[in-house]
């Protein structure tokens, strides 16, 4: 353990240490925090810049199925706020598509962020496990594509 950052993290008030997923199956890995969707989301975005990338667009899923629930009669929504970040990498998508590019189908890369209406004061944050498929170099692209959404969440989250 790394006792810096212990130390630190005792004498910031609000401060969180790397979290360990209340989630993480094959298909996807999700974190919960403490905090405020806004600021959670802020971090996401800001964790996504530092490695070099843009996001190319935010879908908000929560904003959506609020203005359309009415019309389709749904009853109270899930949500108090939801987004899915999308960015891409081009050495990484390149490397992806080099393997086999069927692999096309997995760019986007994404993230996604919410908060329940439930739970206020709570945040989940997570992504979507990129499958090992093809040859060797292909689950190894693949692979180093799951490495970078791990490393955003941990930056972004470990506040």
């Amino acid at each position: 353990m790394k006792w810096p950052i212990l130390l630190l993290a005792w004498l910031v008030p609000g401060m969180a240490l790397a979290l360990e997923p209340v989630k993480s199956t094959e298909h996807q890995v999700l974190y919960r925090v403490q905090g405020e969707y806004a600021e959670v989301r802020e971090n996401v975005r800001l964790a996504i810049e530092n490695q070099g990338l843009v996001v190319t667009y935010v879908a908000g899923v929560a904003d959506m199925l609020a203005r359309t629930g009415g019309d389709l009669g749904f009853g109270e929504p899930v949500y108090a706020a939801g987004e899915v970040l999308e960015f891409c990498s081009a050495p990484l998508t390149r490397d992806m598509v080099v393997a086999d590019p069927a692999n096309l189908v997995f760019c986007p890369y994404s993230v996604h962020v919410y908060a329940l209406t439930n739970e206020p004061g709570v945040v989940y944050a997570g992504y979507r496990r990129l499958p090992p498929v093809g040859d060797e170099a292909s689950r190894t692209a693949l692979q180093a594509i799951g490495n970078l959404l791990a490393d955003i969440l941990d930056d972004a989250l470990a506040w």
